[in-house]
């Protein structure tokens, strides 16, 4: 108490004082929003570890990408646009459909051949909380556009894209947008096409199989042969 008096006094003082909004803001750019990287990383690796190619396959791969792409586009929009009634409906939106997906990315693991370890569960748990906690962060910066979008939106601007004034800087939007390349678009697109090319091969090798049981010489086609004779001759 003692210390935190003194603060108070030094505040008053000389003046100074710390704006919770700016101070959250710095907190969504350059904390939460960088630091959701680390967990996409690592989910990735257990997926690779797992051998997502030859268990769930190109299906989950798939469903992964589709994730990406319902938490990616609010935060892209967030970064460019002003938030309003518009774009809070889109982020609650993207949260909602990817909590959904996450279940069915969840349940396409487990009811294949893919172990989902207690470490990946653990992953799973920072990607699904983080989108909440961004949100709600943003919210309680934005009050005063949760009760317009609780109103229905009665601004001339409520249900429309306006740029930010003033917008973000352009080495912070190139810095997150290689991050994003880097660390996302390039994994995940690397596991996609690592699905697909043994997808392809387990076609191939079916195919191969197939023709060769079919093949005048192997030992299927002479079984059936031998059956055909024995049927004729029972007649």
């Amino acid at each position: 108490m003692t210390r935190e008096r003194d603060q108070a006094t030094e505040i008053a003082a000389t003046g100074t004082t710390v704006d919770v909004g700016d101070a959250t803001t710095r907190y969504l750019l350059y904390g939460l929003l960088p630091s959701w990287f680390v967990p996409g990383l690592a989910d990735w690796a257990m997926h690779r570890r797992t051998r997502i190619e030859d268990t769930a396959g190109t299906k989950e791969s798939f469903i992964h990408s589709l994730m990406m792409a319902e938490v990616g586009i609010p935060i892209a929009l967030t970064l460019r646009y002003e938030v309003n009634p518009l774009l809070l409906t889109v982020q609650l939106g993207g949260a909602a459909v990817h909590e959904a997906t996450a279940l069915w990315d969840v349940r396409t693991a487990v009811h294949s051949d893919r172990e989902v370890k207690p470490i990946e569960q653990h992953i799973h748990s920072f990607l699904e909380s983080l989108p909440f906690g961004g949100l709600a962060s943003l919210m309680c910066l934005h009050a005063d556009q949760v009760k317009s979008l609780l109103r229905g939106g009665d601004d001339p601007d409520a249900w429309r894209l306006v740029p930010r004034r003033p917008p973000l800087s352009p080495g912070y939007l190139a810095g997150i947008a290689a991050a994003i390349g880097t660390c996302v678009l390039l994994p995940y697109g690397e596991e996609l096409v690592r699905c697909r090319r043994a997808a392809r091969a387990r076609k191939k090798h079916a195919r191969s199989d197939a023709a060769h049981w079919r093949a005048p010489g192997s030992t299927r086609s002479k079984k059936r042969s031998v059956n055909k004779k024995r049927s004729m001759k029972g007649r």
